[in-house]
């Protein structure tokens, strides 16, 4: 990054005076409001889908890459349509995987200060552009149908919790949160159960909200036979 483009950052994201605040915020609701709209009228169209999160650092080589794309293979497949992040990594292994079998690749795309390039594998009327990630979430949540969530950072981990708590609230109908790669998430959930649920932070139930399965097998398994049992289809 050369010296222009660090100076340009430092200026947008230096403290602000409060009439300036209270301007910005008066004027950003419109911006909320369009993309809200925005995205309503376009995933209503598309229909719900499966999300697939994970980290946008994974290499093409990775393995977390090619579960990704047979996972979101898999799913098109059975009849659900593929929604990520639209960007690199997993999200473009997803929807990678949805293009290859013919299906719907949907992508909420996140414009960042260091630019995250949609991936080209998103169905060109279903690439979404969003600026605030609180818009791009409330999507995510009231157009999927299940979580598939490979190993990632904090903004999987956003993700993953952010559904985790909705569904323990009941401010969100209960869908499938499947984490793949045991060994991956282990640590971080029998620290949840070790502490959390023994010091009595979390209820016994919490803990059904998600499950963790090794292959991508698995994985498609939990989503159609949660379907299954409650007598419902992809809505396609």
């Amino acid at each position: 990054m050369n010296k222009k483009e660090i100076n340009r950052l430092q200026n947008k994201f230096k403290p602000k005076p409060w009439t300036q605040i209270k301007a910005n915020d008066s004027w950003s609701v419109f911006k909320i409001m369009s993309e809200v709209v925005d995205g309503y009228e376009t995933l209503s169209r598309i229909g719900p889908c499966v999300a697939v999160f994970g980290s946008a650092r994974t290499q093409s080589g990775d393995h977390c890459y090619h579960m990704a794309e047979e996972v979101a293979y898999l799913l098109t497949k059975k009849g659900f349509g593929i929604i990520t992040g639209g960007g690199p990594g997993v999200m473009e292994a997803a929807n990678k995987g949805a293009h290859i079998a013919g299906g719907k690749s949907v992508g909420l795309n996140i414009n960042l200060p260091f630019e995250q390039e949609a991936n080209s594998f998103i169905d060109p009327d279903k690439l979404i552009q969003f600026d605030y990630f609180f818009t791009r979430k409330l999507m995510f949540m009231r157009y999927s149908q299940g979580y598939i969530v490979l190993p990632g950072g904090f903004g999987t981990m956003d993700e993953l919790f952010e559904a985790i708590t909705l569904i323990q609230t009941h401010k969100l109908v209960k869908f499938p949160i499947v984490l793949i790669d045991k060994d991956y998430w282990s640590g971080l959930f029998n620290w949840i159960k070790d502490k959390m649920l023994n010091e009595g932070n979390i209820s016994k139930s919490d803990m059904e909200i998600f499950q963790l399965v090794d292959t991508v097998e698995e994985a498609v398994d939990v989503i159609e036979d949660f379907y299954t049992r409650y007598s419902l289809k992809p809505n396609f």
